[in-house]
């Protein structure tokens, strides 16, 4: 079953109704948000560099999982009934160029926040990180990882089709990458939206590279006959067919040919 689009006549509809729920979103939400900002600036300006850091951590980290959960959906050919797969492709690859962004926002601010100071070095070498180095030079190696997978959909046509899958494969070690580095160098890692965060994203990962795993073993072990070949046993049974089908053409013995 492909996807078919949805109708033309309810286009107007569709935004009009986007636009209204967007600005009950923004109207009952900026006008406090601005004003919790404001207050937030004025009593803990010396750890707002330290939410923030935490804030792009956090929408990083769910940008690198919707992107690895959109390219297993696309893979698996689930998202085919109800979307095309273009569009999908096209998700999966911005979702990875904004983790990539925010991620890079999250190392930057580091050398912002005046409880842990890092150098420039520190941030950008695995393993010179003056906290949790270990933990952080993971973070900092699924970073450059990222960095090769962005650019591959760039380079797809230059490198091939085989090249580029191989070099997608990374987003996996990516993604382990970026979980260890949340859990063991965040200091809100034990709160229950962190925590759950981390299980939940990586109950969907795990589970849809299982079902893809699955579904590649089985087409391998059952792989899909081939059209117009009839299916064994088939041959006989058409021949048997054919031999009473003359049969019955035949005069029976002793019948009369007039």
């Amino acid at each position: 079953m492909k996807f078919q689009g949805l109708s033309p006549r309810t286009r107007a509809l569709r935004w009009g109704l986007l636009a209204i729920a967007v600005g009950i979103v923004l109207g009952t939400t900026v006008p406090s948000a601005i004003h919790e900002l404001a207050v937030a600036w004025s009593v803990n300006r010396a750890i707002l560099p330290w939410v923030f850091e935490r804030l792009f951590a956090f929408l990083a980290y769910g940008a690198v999982t919707g992107s690895v959960v959109y390219g297993l959906l696309l893979s698996t050919k689930i998202l085919d009934a109800i979307a095309h797969r273009p569009i999908s492709f096209t998700l999966h690859q911005d979702l990875a160029s904004i983790g990539l962004g925010l991620a890079a926002i999250h190392g930057v601010l580091l050398a912002l926040d005046s409880t842990v100071p890092f150098s420039l070095a520190q941030i950008a070498v695995p393993g010179l990180a003056p906290y949790a180095p270990l933990a952080v030079g993971a973070g900092q190696v699924s970073l450059y990882l990222m960095a090769v997978v962005v650019g591959s959909f760039y380079l797809r046509r230059r490198i091939g089709q085989r090249a580029w899958r191989v070099l997608h494969y990374v987003t996996f070690l990516a993604f382990i990458g970026a979980t260890a580095h949340g859990i063991a160098a965040g200091t809100d890692s034990a709160t229950p939206g962190a925590w759950w965060l981390y299980v939940g994203s990586t109950t969907a990962v795990v589970f849809l590279l299982a079902y893809r795993i699955t579904l590649s073993v089985a087409n391998r072990i059952s792989p899909e006959r081939p059209r117009g070949l009839a299916p064994r046993g088939a041959a006989p049974a058409r021949a048997g067919a054919i031999q009473m089908g003359a049969a019955g053409l035949l005069p029976r013995q002793g019948a009369s040919l007039d």
